[in-house]
């Protein structure tokens, strides 16, 4: 182990010791320590979508420290501590990519992923009912994901995103239909519930995530509304006091200028 890790499992348990720990560090248990987990990971992530490699460093750190934590409750608790974290994470990473350390023959994208969740079937005690095992905890996009993904690992998918995206205009039809006979009833919120599952579908065929780019795709319209601002101001116009029609002019503006 080296010495920067010894030296923090070695602050964190300090910090936990019942006489002259942190009260706030003495006081948590693996439920109160999650929100904050989450919000670490959530913080990663938007360092590196923000291309802030400066933050990086210390997010992926705050992050580190997450697993410090539940290591040292876990070894207070008898279950397990940080080396048998690693250990047991060096065996699943070797035994998940037998093509790498059993020096098998290289394989293709589609026949990696169907030996990725081979594998992680035959490590499963039982065999669960279709999407069980996907935490029902994730993000509503990334378990929607995963669960097509599941799918597409039985064989029920798409050859390629043309299938998906014509299902997308299947579902859109059918929304524009319950929405013209009754936009707030149960019907109507199942069909774009379906058209956002479908969209998922498409994005997963394209290979990228769908939290990321909604995250994207919510950060460039927060900052083009921002801009909206700025262009009315122009006009000696406020947000609050511009009408539809001119918010849209600059909208309009604004992206003409992106572009």
């Amino acid at each position: 182990m080296s010495e920067n890790i010894h030296r923090l499992l070695e602050i964190m348990a300090t910090l936990r010791d019942p006489q002259k720990g942190c009260d706030w560090d003495k006081q948590q248990d693996f439920s109160s320590i999650v929100p904050h987990t989450l919000e670490e990971a959530h913080e990663v992530a938007d360092a590196i979508e923000q291309q802030d490699y400066v933050a990086l460093k210390d997010e992926v750190g705050d992050l580190l420290f997450q697993v410090i934590f539940y290591a040292q409750l876990g070894k207070e608790a008898g279950l397990f501590d940080f080396e048998s974290i690693v250990a047991g994470l060096n065996d699943k990473l070797v035994r998940r990519h037998p093509h790498v350390f059993n020096k098998k023959a290289a394989l293709t994208e589609q026949e990696l992923d169907a030996q990725w969740e081979a594998i992680k079937q035959s490590e499963r005690k039982e065999k669960p009912a279709f999407g069980a095992d996907v935490i029902q905890s994730l993000p509503a996009l990334t378990r929607a994901k995963k669960i097509q993904k599941r799918a597409a690992s039985l064989g029920f998918d798409w050859p390629d995103y043309h299938g998906a995206l014509d299902k997308v205009e299947e579902e859109v039809d059918e929304v524009k239909e319950a929405l013209a006979h009754d936009p707030y009833s149960e019907h109507s919120a199942e069909e774009l519930g379906d058209l956002l599952f479908a969209t998922v579908n498409v994005i997963r065929h394209t290979k990228r995530d769908p939290e990321q780019l909604l995250r994207q795709a919510t950060r460039k319209f927060s900052n083009r509304f921002v801009q909206i601002g700025g262009v009315l101001a122009k006009q000696n116009l406020t947000l609050e006091d511009a009408s539809l029609m001119q918010m849209d002019e600059a909208w309009e503006l604004i992206k003409k200028r992106a572009k």
